[in-house]
């Protein structure tokens, strides 16, 4: 155990931006979550959209991600380069899932035309949509060649709030299954799996690195600038920061960079969702896209936003003490759920809140009779 006074470390530069980003990201995907499923049902077509989970789909989500850390741990190398190609395509569709309605709302506002495409397509499309899915395809080609870390924080961040615009749970009982599944989850692939597998899985399939296959096309061709082209990549499943990031210094088990797993952001995210939904539903205060909700009746999300900036803010500060990887979800779980579920039992709500089902997000104000 490190003496207390190294908790200043904290206030360095990477951890700061870590967590501000994190609570950023997290409160942005359920958000978006919120926004987008308002959208879809304006349109009719939510089931087509999204995916809900019922309770044993969510189960599943521990079980699968088990399976899928022992793969990468056993057989990252032979699928890496596959493992790149499929994020490529993936990163791509988050980008402009992420950047579209931004997009839309430029237009609305600056008056820009937007000419259909449709004649050259299948389904409508249009000059803005070409130009944004060439934006995105640009940003994706651009990780592929320099591998920067900054990129990789972008694909991964679309990584996440396009998870959890699309893939919804039911109530806050699933959620709540959902997590303290994942909370032994992380707590067994994170502390234990070292004694049954001989390494830590979850590090060290955190901080491999895959094969770029457009360098290896490009040594196959024998292709000038060669040189120019990451050989390794590190794939978007995390966002990562400098412990140099301008001019700070952070100890801990890592050499070069702090990083967070994208599960730590968007499983907490699909909570915050549920309660973002939950309070909207209480308020029925119409949302933008692009607009932050009001606060006067968006109370839950308060307590969920600020209980995750404290959960993650001790597991940054539990990995400076033991100088080893933590277990995120050990401080996150009780730190968003916990919140939630006591001041909604205290105001008489917790029924409501455990056993409700995703409301209709587009219903009318109500009016208060004078």
């Amino acid at each position: 155990m490190e003496p207390l006074w190294k908790l200043l470390y904290l206030l360095e530069p990477a951890p700061v931006t870590l967590l501000l980003t994190a609570v950023a990201v997290t409160f942005g995907s359920a958000l978006r979550s919120l926004n987008y499923g308002k959208e879809m049902e304006r349109n009719c077509d939510l089931s087509q959209a999204s995916i809900t989970l019922d309770r044993s789909q969510a189960l599943m989500i521990p079980i699968m991600s088990s399976c899928s850390l022992l793969l990468m741990f056993y057989l990252f190398s032979p699928v890496s380069q596959l493992l790149t190609a499929f994020t490529a395509i993936a990163s791509t569709s988050s980008l402009f899932f992420c950047f579209y309605p931004y997009v839309m709302y430029l237009q609305s506002q600056l008056g820009l035309l937007d000419p259909n495409m449709s004649r050259y397509c299948s389904k409508p499309f249009t000059l803005l949509q070409g130009l944004l899915l060439l934006l995105c395809i640009g940003i994706v080609a651009a990780w592929l060649v320099s591998g920067h870390w900054l990129l990789n924080n972008l694909l991964g961040i679309s990584l996440c709030i396009t998870f959890v615009s699309h893939v919804r749970l039911q109530n806050i009982k699933i959620c709540a299954m959902l997590l303290v599944c994942l909370f032994v989850y992380d707590i067994f692939w994170v502390f234990f799996s070292e004694r049954f597998f001989g390494a830590n899985v979850m590090v060290s399939v955190a901080t491999q690195q895959a094969s770029n296959p457009v360098h290896t096309l490009a040594n196959s061709l024998s292709l000038p600038g060669l040189h120019l082209i990451t050989k390794k990549l590190e794939l978007p499943v995390k966002i990562v920061f400098p412990k140099n990031l301008f001019g700070g210094i952070v100890p801990g088990y890592a050499a070069d960079f702090m990083m967070l797993g994208l599960g730590d952001m968007a499983i907490p995210a699909m909570l915050l969702s549920l309660v973002l939904c939950f309070d909207h539903r209480k308020n029925r205060d119409p949302v933008n896209p692009l607009d932050i909700p009001s606060a006067k009746g968006h109370k839950y999300i308060r307590y969920a936003l600020s209980g995750y900036a404290i959960g993650l803010l001790s597991a940054l500060a539990a990995g400076v003490l033991t100088q080893s990887p933590q277990p995120a979800l050990l401080y996150l779980v009780p730190a968003t759920l916990g919140p939630i579920i006591f001041v909604s039992w205290i105001r008489n709500e917790l029924t409501e809140l455990w056993e409700g089902t995703m409301p209709d997000l587009n219903d009318k104000p109500r009016l208060t009779e004078v």
